[in-house]
């Protein structure tokens, strides 16, 4: 440790059983030789997990029928993390937003369009688009088709939205 952070053994010795109160520079230097934060440094203990129970995930009616379950409840700084199940041969609608959306397809057959590109996914399959281009999600069954949808926790913006196609079993998502 000496050699990374450029201190002296005896010092960080010091420091390492409460004799030495360590200078903002020296934790800096600490910081960069285990190649973490300096506030790392400085919590008193770590935080605890976030934990949402799966009952008490935030839900509401998702677009053609399906449902849309917070799966983070807004826990996370930085991004949204949804459940989505759509029942078999529903849209969400054509519709476009801002912020990178990432899908993970948990169950079913899905079609997930944008402008020119049109494919097919399956369980275990992932798909990243751009949703500022306008795109149409749909569950071609044979059941309901469930998946998990992460973006941006201020990337989504539903404002943002197109009206959905008019097509019978579409809604805007």
């Amino acid at each position: 440790m000496g050699e990374r952070s450029g201190l002296n053994v005896g010092y960080l010795s010091q420091i390492e059983n409460d004799k030495a109160v360590p200078s903002l520079e020296a934790l800096a230097s600490i910081a960069a030789a285990l190649d973490v934060p300096p506030a790392w440094l400085l919590l008193d203990g770590s935080v605890p997990p976030r934990i949402v129970r799966a009952g008490d995930r935030p839900q509401t009616e998702g677009p053609g029928g399906g449902c849309v379950a917070e799966v983070d409840a807004g826990t996370s700084r930085d991004l949204c993390i949804l459940e989505v199940t759509l029942p078999p041969g529903r849209s969400t609608g054509v519709h476009a937003h801002a912020g990178d959306e990432h899908h993970v397809i948990l169950e079913g057959r899905w079609r997930m369009t944008q402008g020119n590109h049109v494919t097919e996914l399956g369980p275990g399959d992932y798909l990243a688009w751009d949703p500022t281009v306008p795109h149409d999600v749909e569950c071609l069954g044979p059941g309901q088709g469930r998946m998990l949808m992460i973006y941006p926790r201020r990337g989504r913006d539903r404002s943002a939205a197109a009206a959905p196609s008019q097509s019978e079993g579409s809604a805007q998502g």
